[in-house]
């Protein structure tokens, strides 16, 4: 499907992707930070009144996909100012443009605002309870858009890795080739997502935005398939560059001490993604080794 499409936020990890995957003949902005500073209303309005020109004036259907964010969780702590511009201001000025423009919105957003201390699947519309200031500006920044009267999606994600920026895959393989054993959190459980099949998700999401049977359901959760812990999938990243997996040593939490509290728990339900008739993520190890597949050189540093 042709479409004009804004995705704020594209040079980054998640951004890269979505233009690499963006569908063929589709016509696709994505600026960094320094192009389009969704703080600056002024710029925010421009952006999307521009999509708009472009998408009429070539009779396609115009979406934006926020991937614009601030994601240094433990900095936000003593940087409240700069994570509540970029993740509730930005999405807030970006939806009031998209909802004066008629534009539809994808935003990006995390399992962070939940506490982390569930026993099953987070579903969408399960209480939202950020234990962290990161958390607490993407629940913002969610409240914002899902008010805003645009046409607007918020989908949470978790665990993301991925070729560009920086990841928890990146960090172990850099690690596997300077350390004999790694010691890693095995009392936190999620689902790793790779930006490659998060993107699709996305893009298909956006698909389904502008067209004849959009989507009711306003928040989704889309997360690889399964569950694992950040020691499993260290695990599983020294078993994809072919070292032995026993070099990871599990410890607890409270061994490494963060500045911001992690969830214990962030495992997402996608069961209204799967109603929504929306395509399911795979299998996170399946992903993960698809992602060395595909960018294995980037994953390694190399």
């Amino acid at each position: 499907m042709s479409l004009a499409l804004l995705v704020p936020g594209g040079t980054g990890q998640l951004g890269r992707e979505l233009v690499a995957r963006a569908p063929a003949g589709a016509e696709v902005r994505a600026p960094g930070s320094a192009e389009l500073d969704v703080t600056n209303a002024g710029a925010v309005i421009e952006a999307v009144k521009t999509l708009a020109a472009a998408a009429a004036a070539a009779s396609v259907p115009p979406v934006v996909i926020n991937a614009a964010a601030y994601t240094a969780v433990d900095a936000a702590e003593s940087d409240r100012t700069k994570a509540f511009a970029l993740n509730a201001d930005g999405p807030r000025l970006l939806a009031a443009a998209c909802s004066a423009y008629d534009v539809p919105l994808v935003h990006v957003s995390t399992d962070y605002v939940f506490a982390g201390d569930a026993d099953r699947p987070y579903r969408t519309g399960d209480p939202i309870a950020p234990r962290s200031v990161y958390g607490a500006t993407k629940a913002a920044g969610e409240e914002a858009v899902l008010g805003s009267g645009a046409r607007a999606w918020v989908v949470r994600t978790a665990w993301v890795y991925g070729a560009y920026g920086n990841n928890f895959v990146k960090t172990m393989a850099r690690l596997a080739g300077e350390r004999e054993t790694l010691s890693v959190v095995d009392d936190q459980r999620g689902s790793p997502t790779w930006t490659g099949d998060l993107a699709v998700g996305l893009l298909e999401l956006a698909a389904r935005a502008v067209g004849s049977d959009p989507p009711a359901e306003r928040i989704l959760h889309a997360t690889g398939a399964g569950t694992t812990t950040w020691f499993e999938l260290a695990g599983a990243v020294f078993s994809e560059l072919g070292l032995d997996p026993k070099r990871v040593r599990p410890c607890k939490s409270d061994e490494f001490p963060r500045r911001a509290p992690r969830p214990a728990y962030s495992v997402l339900s996608d069961e209204e993604w799967r109603e929504a008739g929306l395509k399911p993520l795979r299998p996170w190890r399946e992903a993960l080794t698809a992602a060395f597949a595909e960018h294995g050189d980037a994953l390694r540093g190399n």
